[in-house]
This record gives structure tokens, sequence and C-alpha cells, in this order.
């Protein structure tokens, strides 16, 4: 699957929600896309509440979970990438979350 450009950059979010098995994302064209939520870790371990919480970031061009330290961009989720965080990194924040 290929986009152009141009195609990328006007597509923006404008809703999200995050089950325990799906992420979803209405676009601003009239598309919905959803995802494993399996594909990005940090959601995955966040509470719905946690889940519940994000913010547009770019005027749309992304997603933010403050309380989850995860951005996720648009173009990231219609190209089908998954989370690139190493192991290492999540385990880490994982950490961080038990104190």
């Amino acid at each position: 699957m290929s986009f152009s450009g141009t195609e990328l950059r006007e597509t923006l979010a404008q809703g999200v929600t995050a089950s325990d098995e799906a992420l979803t994302v209405d676009l601003a064209d009239g598309r919905t896309i959803a995802v494993p939520l399996a594909w990005f870790p940090r959601l995955t371990h966040g509470s719905p509440a946690e889940r519940a919480n994000w913010r547009l970031i770019g005027a749309g061009a992304g997603i933010h979970w403050p309380e989850l330290d995860e951005d996720i961009s648009v173009e990231s989720l219609l190209k089908g990438w998954r989370s690139g965080e190493s192991h290492e990194s999540l385990r880490r924040w994982l950490l961080t979350r038990r104190k």
C-alpha cells in the first residue's frame, strides 16, 4: 500500500478510542482505522482511564497519551507500523510505573 505525501499530510485524526483489544482512530476524511492494541505496549499496559486521556497533537497528525508517555502518528497507523519501542525501553518504563 502506498500513499502520496499530500494524502498523508491531509489525513488527520479527530477522535480516538482505545479498548482492551484495539486502537480505533476516526479520521477527518470520514475513514476509521483500527489496529490491535497489542501493537502499542504502553497502551496495552495502561488502564482504561489512562488510555481515555489522550489529546491530538500537530492539529490531528498524531495522538499523545500524557500519562503513558506515548505518541502515535496517523501516518504510522496508515502504514501499519507497530510501536518501535525496544524491549529494554519498555522494561525501564514499566519499572517506573511500579513506584
